[in-house]
């Protein structure tokens, strides 16, 4: 946070897609859109895995834990940016950019252990049915939930406090569209090495580790599939596999290209859009690949309905 010893600058000017006027508002009714799909579609899932005892197991009670994050880190992030999208420049006070990319960093790094979790579930499902129940036990699914989300709170909590730990002078101009972190360390009046090969390290072990691991996963799950004597069985597979490895390396590859290297020689347009590619499209597209094509998440859904029907009816 500021210190008045150190720091000059009491606030932030995000400047958005200022650069493009003509876009701003046509990118405004399309954001809002995708944010209020976004909102409703995590929100439904969480309500009917809540809602649905018989899908009380691990693979959806993991799905209603990314849809908790996904919606989350859409509250944190579209918000701001539509009211940035509103305007030729948008104020925000240190202390909301600090509380922005605190969030901002909270549920991307739980995302990150969350789909590593969940592809090791499916693993263990898949190749290993007999003894899935054992292995993933009710203890065994609460440790991966608490280590995702104790996870992405103490990676939070490292990264913003040392990046806000830096003295920050002038410019305050940050060419973004919201207060991530490589943006806002350019912008820093000190030697950030120190940071940025921190920065490297933590991307490697909490980005790249469990994406590589997600993949050896992935190849053992396909090499099992190829063993299923059901033509249809193998192809709906091979359709949810490559569903799911899509929005997995979308998510990964884009917040991999943007914390490698904070500081990286990339134009500010194209990080721009490295960062609503994870930031606004993998919230959007999660529910839609791991739940709404999923049949028993259709059928709980029309359960649901038809109980609030025939409730109504009455």
């Amino acid at each position: 946070m500021k210190r008045q010893n150190q720091s000059s600058v009491v606030e932030f000017i995000l400047l958005g897609f200022s650069n493009f006027p003509e876009l701003q508002e046509q990118l405004l009714g399309v954001f809002l859109a995708v944010y209020l799909v976004t909102l409703m579609g995590n929100a439904i899932i969480i309500v009917i895995i809540a809602l649905e005892q018989t899908l009380h197991v691990p693979m959806y009670l993991f799905l209603q834990n990314l849809s908790v994050v996904d919606m989350s880190f859409s509250a944190v992030i579209m918000p701001e940016m539509l009211v940035v999208l509103t305007r030729e420049k948008t104020s925000i006070s240190f202390v909301s950019c600090f509380a922005q990319m605190y969030f901002i960093l909270f549920f991307g790094g739980t995302e990150c252990f969350l789909l590593g979790a969940m592809a090791y579930d499916r693993f263990a499902a898949i190749c290993h049915p007999l003894s899935y129940p054992m292995i993933m036990n009710k203890r065994v699914f609460m440790k991966l939930v608490m280590f995702s989300w104790v996870s992405g709170i103490m990676v939070a909590t490292v990264q913003t406090t040392w990046v806000f730990s830096f003295p920050f002078c002038g410019p305050n101009v940050i060419n973004h569209l919201f207060c991530e972190t490589p943006p806002v360390l350019e912008l820093a009046c000190a030697d950030t090495f120190l940071f940025e090969i921190y920065a490297f390290t933590g991307t490697i072990l909490i980005v790249m580790v469990p994406f590589v691991l997600i993949l050896l996963s992935y190849i053992r799950i396909l090499f099992a599939i190829l063993r299923m004597p059901s033509a249809t069985g193998r192809q709906k597979a091979f359709s949810t596999c490559a569903s799911h490895l899509t929005s997995v390396t979308l998510f990964y590859g884009t917040a991999s290209m943007t914390y490698l290297q904070p500081k990286s020689g990339y134009s500010p347009e194209t990080k721009k859009l490295m960062s609503l590619s994870y930031s606004l499209l993998t919230p959007l597209l999660n529910p839609l690949i791991y739940s709404f094509r999923n049949s028993e998440m259709k059928r709980a859904l029309m359960k649901l309905w038809r109980r609030r029907v025939d409730i109504h009816a009455f």
